[in-house]
């Protein structure tokens, strides 16, 4: 991202009313936690979670997986 561009971001944030900011910071939040969902998507799809997997079929078998 352009420096420019942050610089404005930062100042236009820093103008906002506290109820504006409220919102801002839900929606920067939501955004966050949906990017995350993608990335945990993106990662099982190529198997970087298998090992997980792998480890949670192993306990099950053996007997040591406890419930929370």
């Amino acid at each position: 991202m352009d420096m420019m561009k942050l610089e404005h971001l930062q100042l236009e944030i820093e103008a906002l009313a506290d109820d504006e900011f409220a919102q801002l910071r839900r929606w920067i939040a939501d955004r966050d936690w949906e990017r995350w969902d993608e990335q945990l998507e993106a990662d099982a799809e190529l198997g970087k979670l298998d090992f997980l997997f792998d480890e949670a079929s192993h306990a099950i078998e053996t007997g040591s997986l406890r419930e929370l």
